[in-house]
């Protein structure tokens, strides 16, 4: 299969998700090129009641629960819009290297989403303190518990 395929998959997924009012018109497909694997979601932000239940997001962690690790490297995900500053985090985390997608962060701005107003806050610095507040608190304490994790020999991701 090919790319418009897949993308073709992940707009089935998102329309019939999207038209059961589970989520918006978001699709994603998780293809692992090493052996074949198809991992396909949709957007469920309304049925479950989870802001983070994004396409990509969900097909993410179906793929990584189907193959019992966190790491998709040699993984590629397709998905019916660019990923939101989160799903694009979440692929970086996966080790996902390339990824396909359709629509842009301006495309879903223009139907209400808010993808390219996070982009710009994100480019902005993060300093407007009506959009969140952040504030510092207890560093050295926290400090603490990334050095007992930085002294173990735990797997690094």
């Amino acid at each position: 299969m090919d790319a418009k395929a897949y993308l073709r998959l992940a707009i089935d997924q998102a329309r019939k998700t999207m038209n059961n009012c589970e989520g918006g018109p978001f699709g994603a497909v998780v293809v692992d090129t090493k052996d074949g694997s198809v991992f396909v979601a949709s957007n469920a932000v309304l049925a479950e009641h989870d802001p983070t239940a994004h396409a990509e997001i969900n097909a993410i962690r179906k793929a990584c629960r189907k193959k019992e690790t966190h790491d998709l490297s040699g993984c590629i995900l397709y998905t019916t819009c660019y990923p939101c500053p989160m799903c694009l985090s979440a692929s970086i985390w996966a080790n996902i290297k390339k990824v396909y997608y359709g629509c842009t962060p301006k495309d879903a701005e223009a139907i209400g989403f808010r993808d390219d107003y996070i982009y710009r806050y994100f480019q902005q610095g993060c300093k407007d303190q009506e959009v969140v507040e952040l504030t510092q608190s207890e560093r050295e304490m926290c400090l603490a518990l990334f050095d007992e994790y930085a002294q173990n020999t735990r797997e690094r991701y």
